[in-house]
């Protein structure tokens, strides 16, 4: 028990000497970390107190900096200034000597004014003096002598107006009228056809005059149905083995003579059979238009045209004009027109589809009203032609006045092909008409003595009388007859107008 409580006595004490010893270090480490805080603070302070010493320095060296470049600013702006002001001082004094030497001029002007107005008065004065003088010596006023005067110039003027005419008349004979010829010379030379030109059948041959009573049938009922289904006339007279289709459409009159060999081969003529005879012969029509149209256009090189333009431009296939096949002359024109382009460096392509298509109203001007050209427009306008192409159309004839190249070669190359020998035929009696009509236009003039129509009507020679007609009013008539033939007739090609002024001198010696 002793033990125990010697035990327990120990253990106390030991544990007592040991919080002594451990309160002994504690205490020693307190104090050790409270000099080194102390320690830190201090070098803290002293760093702080360097750097703000350095920045208080640095600021003053700036400041300084600042202030030296303000004050060499402020120098030189002061230096600018003064030159400015020296400079703005010298202007001023030149601006005053020019505004005295402006005055000094000025004045010398009024001087020389008035010494002017003295002179042209005392001018004035002469002139009136010399010209009261002139008058009493001339025995003439001053507007008589105006009138003699301008009475001589003008006379002078008109000519030397009408040599120089002459002069150039001369040289554009000389190089414009070759230079042409050869264009068309050329031309002609490269496209060669047939001189004859073919023209519709109008005519049925039937085998003997018992088929002419098969074709009117009973009571004429065969007849009226054939004229009924094709829109034409059948004459049926005393000519053997012969019916007449008449029509003033052509491609009702091929329907129509088609459909009557068809029923004369076959035998059988009836109201029905006539009617199946005139579709079928509708549609062999349209075939035999199409293909024309197609074949006609890959001769002429004009291709991408519209299907409608084509299907109108088929029925060209049986429309003659004077006796020349109509879609011939349209290919004819179109390899004219391109050759002539390609020589004056026109565009080809628009020449040679203008000519292809300057015809193009011809195929329905029976139906429309207006003139063909104007028609044949209107149609390519409605399918999407060129603008440039529906011109050229437009105003081969010139209704519409021509404002391009391409479209004067159209209107040359369709009097080219219209007016070569051999082109187109006219009866006797339009023939004789045409030239009378001519001469007559001539007569017409005042101071027109003859007119003669020569050349099958393609010149006109106008003789007018000397005495009356100067070489200037010789032009005149010229230029008038030509425009009133223009106007009034129609013929094909070009008709050349020549006046002679001939002045004869004959005496006698006895």
């Amino acid at each position: 028990m002793g033990l125990v409580i010697a035990a327990i006595i120990a253990a106390l004490v030991g544990l007592l000497v040991g919080g002594g010893a451990v309160y002994a270090t504690r205490k020693r480490n307190d104090s050790t970390s409270l000099l080194e805080a102390e320690q830190q603070a201090n070098r803290l302070l002293a760093e702080a107190e360097r750097q703000q010493k350095d920045l208080i320095l640095a600021a003053k060296e700036e400041t300084l900096a600042l202030r030296t470049t303000l004050e060499t600013e402020m120098r030189e702006r002061r230096a600018e200034a003064g030159r400015i002001e020296q400079r703005l001082t010298q202007r001023e004094e030149n601006f005053d000597r020019k505004v005295e030497s402006f005055e000094r001029r000025e004045q010398s002007l009024r001087t020389r004014e008035e010494e002017i107005d003295r002179v042209r008065s005392e001018a004035e004065q002469f002139r009136d003096s010399q010209r009261s003088e002139l008058e009493r010596v001339a025995h003439l006023t001053l507007d008589e002598a105006k009138a003699e005067l301008l009475d001589a110039v003008d006379q002078e003027i008109r000519e030397e107006a009408s040599r120089r005419v002459r002069e150039m008349e001369r040289e554009v004979e000389a190089t414009a009228g070759m230079r042409a010829r050869k264009i068309l010379a050329t031309a002609i030379q490269r496209y060669t056809s047939e001189v004859t030109a073919e023209s519709t059948v109008s005519v049925v041959q039937i085998p003997s005059d018992e088929m002419k009573g098969r074709i009117i049938g009973r009571e004429g009922r065969n007849i009226r149905a054939i004229e009924a289904a094709t829109g034409v006339d059948l004459i049926i007279d005393d000519t053997p083995d012969a019916v007449t289709v008449s029509c003033f459409d052509p491609v009702r009159r091929e329907i129509a003579r088609i459909a009557l060999s068809t029923l004369v081969q076959d035998g059988r003529i009836h109201p029905t059979r006539i009617e199946d005879a005139v579709n079928k012969a509708k549609r062999e029509v349209e075939s035999t238009m199409a293909d024309a149209a197609e074949a006609a256009s890959a001769e002429a090189g004009v291709l991408n045209l519209h299907p409608e333009v084509l299907k109108v431009f088929g029925r060209l296939r049986y429309r003659t004009s004077y006796g020349q096949n109509v879609m011939r002359h349209s290919i004819e024109t179109a390899h004219i027109a391109a050759m002539i382009a390609r020589e004056l460096g026109a565009d080809v392509e628009v020449a040679r589809t203008g000519g292809f298509l300057h015809d193009l109203g011809k195929a329905i001007d029976h139906e429309v009203e207006g003139t063909h050209a104007r028609i044949g427009a209107e149609v390519a306008r409605r399918y999407r032609v060129k603008e440039a192409v529906a011109h050229a159309i437009e105003a081969h004839h010139e209704e519409v006045e021509p404002t391009s190249v391409e479209a004067v070669i159209v209107m040359m190359a369709d009097a080219v092909s219209g007016g070569r020998p051999g082109a187109r035929r006219e009866s006797l009696e339009s023939y004789i008409k045409r030239l009378e009509t001519l001469e007559g236009i001539a007569r017409d003039q005042k101071g027109v003595e003859s007119a003669f129509a020569i050349q099958a009507g393609r010149e006109l020679r106008i003789i007018v009388k000397p005495e009356q007609i100067d070489d200037l009013e010789a032009m005149r008539i010229a230029r008038d007859v030509s425009q009133k033939i223009e106007e009034t007739m129609e013929y094909p090609g070009q008709i050349k107008v020549t006046v002679v002024r001939e002045t004869r001198a004959t005496d006698y010696a006895r």
